[in-house]
C-alpha cells in the first residue's frame, strides 16, 4: 500500500495536467514501512525523453518498430542527474526515494511493456491517466517477484 495526501495528489494531477499532451513524470519521497509506504513529499520533475534518449533503451520493442513513439506524448524519462539531486536530498532529509509518478496522456492508468522493463522492484508507481488535459483517476502499481506489475492500493491521508 502507498499512503498519499490529498495535497500530494493535487500537485501531481496539476503536474499531469500541465504537461498535456506529453507525459509528466516526478519522484515521491517518503518512509518505508512492513508493506507501506507513505509519501511525504513530491517532486515534479521534466520529462527528458527524445529520440537521443531513447537510444539508452535498447529493448524497447515498440520504439525500435515506430519511431513516432520517440515522443514525450508516450515516453517519459528522468534525467541522471535529477535522480542523484533526488538521491542526495533523500538522504539529507532521512527520507527514501518511495516512488515514481507519471501520466498517461489520453489513455489507461494501465503500465506499458516499457513502464515495466525499466521499472525498479522496491519502487511504486503512481499512473495519471489524463483525457482531454483534465486528470481523471490516479492508480498505482509494484512489481512483485517475476517483475511483473500488480496493483498497490493507495491510501489518501489529509
Amino acid at each position: 500500500m502507498i499512503k498519499l495526501s490529498q495535497e500530494h495528489l493535487q500537485i501531481i494531477c496539476a503536474h499531469a495536467e500541465s504537461t498535456y499532451p506529453e507525459e509528466c513524470c516526478g519522484i515521491m519521497f517518503g518512509y518505508l514501512a512492513i508493506e507501506i509506504k507513505t509519501v511525504v513529499e513530491v517532486m515534479p520533475t521534466d520529462n527528458a525523453w527524445s529520440a537521443e534518449t531513447a537510444t539508452d533503451f535498447p529493448g524497447d520493442v515498440e520504439t525500435n518498430h515506430d519511431p513516432s513513439l520517440y515522443s514525450k506524448r508516450r515516453r517519459y524519462a528522468l534525467a541522471p542527474s535529477v535522480m542523484l539531486q533526488a538521491q542526495r536530498k533523500a538522504r539529507d532529509r532521512h527520507f527514501n526515494i518511495i516512488g515514481i509518478y507519471h501520466s498517461h496522456p489520453d489513455y489507461p492508468n494501465i503500465p506499458s511493456e516499457f513502464d515495466r522493463l525499466y521499472a525498479w522492484q522496491e519502487y511504486s508507481y503512481v499512473i495519471i491517466s489524463v483525457e482531454n488535459g483534465r486528470s481523471a483517476d490516479a492508480r498505482s502499481w509494484s512489481l512483485d517477484d517475476n517483475h511483473q506489475f500488480q496493483p498497490e492500493a493507495i491510501q489518501k491521508y489529509s
